[in-house]
């Protein structure tokens, strides 16, 4: 909070931020304004909302301050950044960009509201550093009264998901975020676009794209599936694209150089499940030659997003708000977010741990935090002796699964 606190300007919305944030981090189930609010002892809701709805202080700012604690805590000249989005599944049709669309949250076509997010990843660890609110063109932007309605701003233009990332990767480059390469799925290695602005900042990518996606491989022009079928065996390698819950992420891989009449250096990445048969597809590039391997651990990297979107979600409630303007969206999902980014750089600064249990996870963190910090119920010999307890127990589940996957 000493942190952010300049970025309100009275002392009544930093008291409710900070009560906000520590709510956030606490055991209640469900963490919207009413159920923050009880948890903070306030007789009332009205703080909480007001916080969200109308009280002075800009949420952009606050992200601002977020990206560079969490690059204080987490940066490492090995850092990714990492384009996805998620969704966030809505009742009725005022909450700012909802609308009937597709969702991985869900799976399917639901009515929810889509945000685009920016991660960043680095051997220390990962967070959210910085979100936009897809606006749809023609359900939203193409309505002045319920753009106005829900506290759209009237100059917010309509801008793809992959425009919203281009937006985002701008500011984290500007603010000098160490960070060499950009990683991110298929609606975002499809847009020329994207890649041509991370070309021109010598920024690497590895970007995944559809097996119909044509590249030029040896002046001819071929789609990936079919690059990809006249691979031959000895050109498969065995390379993990990084630790999993149950061990290493071990796939086959193969690479061609594409376009090589263009500046910088760029590869077809193909990836192919060992068990299942099952292809990935990525365009990479770098302004230098890079080995195999890097490339591979970089597509790897794409999965701190999802993972920190389930810690989001799951910890510090990044879609349990029941705001509906444009402001409040993004008011609680940064605030969501920097509670994270606390949780992540404690979990950085830990010592090492032993083989004999595993480190404190983001989950097992803001477990104590609540039951030591926030609301002490019991002793803290007791509360960390179930914790030590716990993760001696999920090392042996760890090694025994790592044992298995490694087996020949």
């Amino acid at each position: 909070m000493a942190r952010i606190a300049g970025r309100f300007g009275r002392i009544e919305p930093r008291r409710t931020a900070r009560a906000y944030l520590s709510a956030l981090l606490s055991n209640i189930e469900r963490k919207n304004c009413w159920y923050l609010a009880e948890q903070a002892g306030h007789a009332g809701p009205h703080a909480m909302q007001r916080l969200l709805r109308t009280a002075r202080w800009q949420a952009d700012e606050v992200r601002d301050d977020l990206r560079e604690y969490v690059i204080e805590h987490l940066g490492h000249d090995r850092g990714v950044l990492i384009v996805d989005e998620t969704g966030f599944v809505k009742k009725g049709g005022g909450s700012a960009g909802v609308q009937r669309q597709y969702t991985g949250t869900a799976g399917r076509i639901e009515n929810s509201q889509v945000g685009v997010f920016l991660a960043y990843a680095s051997p220390r660890g990962r967070a959210l550093i910085d979100r936009r609110l897809y606006l749809p063109e023609h359900s939203w932007l193409a309505d002045a009264s319920r753009c106005q309605a829900a506290g759209v701003p009237p100059e917010i233009g309509f801008a793809t998901k992959p425009a919203l990332a281009a937006q985002m990767l701008t500011a984290a480059l500007e603010a000098a975020v160490p960070a060499a390469w950009v990683s991110g799925d298929e609606v975002y290695g499809q847009d020329p676009q994207l890649r041509a602005l991370l070309e021109s900042r010598q920024v690497g990518y590895v970007l995944a794209i559809a097996g119909n996606r044509r590249v030029n491989l040896e002046g001819a022009e071929a789609s990936a599936a079919q690059i990809a079928a006249t691979v031959a065996d000895r050109h498969w390698h065995h390379y993990s694209a990084g630790a999993g819950a149950k061990g290493p992420r071990f796939y086959a891989w193969a690479w061609a150089r594409i376009d090589a009449d263009h500046s910088g250096y760029r590869w077809l990445l193909i990836r192919r499940n060992t068990t299942t048969g099952e292809l990935a597809f990525y365009r990479c590039y770098a302004p230098t030659p890079m080995p195999l391997l890097t490339l591979v651990r970089i597509a790897g990297a794409r999965w701190a997003v999802e993972e920190s979107f389930q810690a989001a979600k799951g910890q510090v409630g990044l879609d349990h708000y029941q705001v509906r303007t444009w402001t409040g969206w993004h008011r609680h999902i940064t605030l969501a977010m920097l509670a994270l980014a606390l949780l992540t750089a404690i979990a950085a600064a830990q010592s090492p741990a032993d083989d004999r249990q595993i480190p404190l996870t983001v989950p097992e963190i803001r477990r104590l935090l609540a039951v030591i910090v926030l609301s002490p119920i019991r002793s803290i010999e007791e509360i960390l002796h179930w914790s030590r307890w716990r993760r001696r127990h999920q090392a042996i589940a760890q090694r025994c699964h790592y044992q298995r996957r490694t087996q020949p």
